[in-house]
């Protein structure tokens, strides 16, 4: 439950937000975010000046990933247009960079032990919506008999 609701709590970094064919009302939408704010802000135990700065922060990086988002979009429709595969790496690039920002912009803001939090939040976010839910790394080198 604790993984599910971090997992949820990071949602409200953006740095995956799906696109899906029906977007929700903006009122739900809207009381989505500031659900996933105050788990934020319970999570990394933000104080009353941190909130409205990590709440600006992320919400330009949203910003920045519903364009990047976009971006990809057009990359898959001119690979398939083409008849070719989209550059995963570049879209891989991409997403780490929009991350490595985030991070930069929130360093400031955050302590070392909130930072060190939400960085393992967005791993959580990253292999909750990627697909990621493979054994770990020491379990899967693991010699079998």
């Amino acid at each position: 439950m604790k993984a599910t609701v971090l997992a949820f709590a990071l949602a409200v970094a953006g740095t995956a937000f799906a696109q899906t064919t029906t977007a929700p009302a903006p009122a739900k939408a809207a009381a989505h975010q500031a659900q996933m704010m105050n788990d934020l802000t319970v999570l990394l135990d933000l104080n009353d000046t941190q909130k409205p700065q990590v709440q600006q922060i992320l919400a330009a990086e949203h910003t920045q990933m519903q364009a990047q988002h976009a971006q990809i979009k057009q990359m898959f429709e001119e690979a398939k247009a083409s008849g070719t595969q989209p550059d995963f790496s570049q879209i891989k690039a991409l997403h780490q960079q929009l991350e490595q920002d985030t991070i930069a912009k929130l360093a400031p803001v955050l302590d070392a032990s909130q930072l060190a939090k939400f960085q393992v939040l967005m791993k959580m976010h990253d292999a909750h919506f990627h697909g990621h839910r493979g054994p770990p790394p020491a379990a899967a080198a693991a010699p079998q008999s």
